[in-house]
């Protein structure tokens, strides 16, 4: 395997950031300062480190997380419980969650250590489109829809086109939303924009993964080879 790759599996950062982490010297394999990326790893016994630190080959896991509202999207948090408090892995300590849901939202989340797939899904020239229904105060209008395929502006950037269905319509309306961005607050600032407010929201969709309808909030699986295959594959 490159060892740009494995590192980026491992999680150390993405191709381009562990490259330039091989390039100035921090990566060594069985002692000695390695330069190239393309240079070949045996995973099975080659000692590789970075700045010092052994980084240890381990098998790729991929759990999908039915995450419950009160959470943080993080490895660790001093002040509050983190997603990966949930999850029960002997691997632990090398996961990571793919993107992020806010505290307050609850829904898929993805939970590995293959840092390639991470960066793959989480990359905005990707466009992997996300999935989410909401409860919204105040009525949802076909207006509404019109902004939401049109792009909104929310100051700092404009959205890309994003497909509202309302499944109620009334004071609290319910929706589903599809967007293919990921940034800080989308889905809320997205109604706000328009005037309305967003009292639940939960992720039911990533790319090609669903939400197991069989996992309640805080419960997690392992995802079926089928599964990572599509993700891989984006279908």
């Amino acid at each position: 395997m490159r060892l740009d790759k494995f590192l980026a599996n491992m999680g150390v950062g993405t191709r381009s950031q562990v490259k330039d982490c091989i390039r100035q010297g921090k990566v060594a394999i069985n002692g000695e300062i390695i330069k190239k990326p393309e240079q070949k790893v045996d995973e099975k016994k080659d000692c590789v480190s970075v700045d010092g630190k052994s980084i240890q080959f381990l098998n790729l896991q991929y759990y999908m997380l039915y995450k419950p509202q009160g959470f943080v999207t993080a490895t660790e948090d001093r002040e509050h419980k983190t997603v990966l408090d949930l999850v029960d892995s002997p691997i632990k300590r090398q996961l990571f969650p793919v993107g992020r849901l806010d505290k307050d939202t609850e829904g898929l989340l993805l939970i590995t250590n293959d840092g390639t797939l991470a960066h793959e899904l989480l990359s905005p020239k990707k466009h992997v489109k996300k999935v989410y229904y909401a409860k919204i105060a105040g009525k949802v209008t076909d207006e509404d829809i019109k902004a939401f395929q049109k792009g909104l502006d929310l100051g700092d950037f404009t959205t890309m086109p994003a497909t509202l269905k309302i499944l109620v319509q009334g004071d609290c309306s319910e929706i589903l939303v599809e967007i293919c961005e990921g940034k800080f607050h989308q889905v809320k600032r997205m109604f706000e924009a328009v005037g309305k407010k967003v009292t639940y929201l939960k992720r039911i969709s990533m790319g090609t993964l669903q939400l197991d309808e069989n996992l309640q909030p805080g419960e997690w699986r392992t995802l079926t080879e089928s599964e990572i295959d599509n993700l891989k594959k984006g279908k």
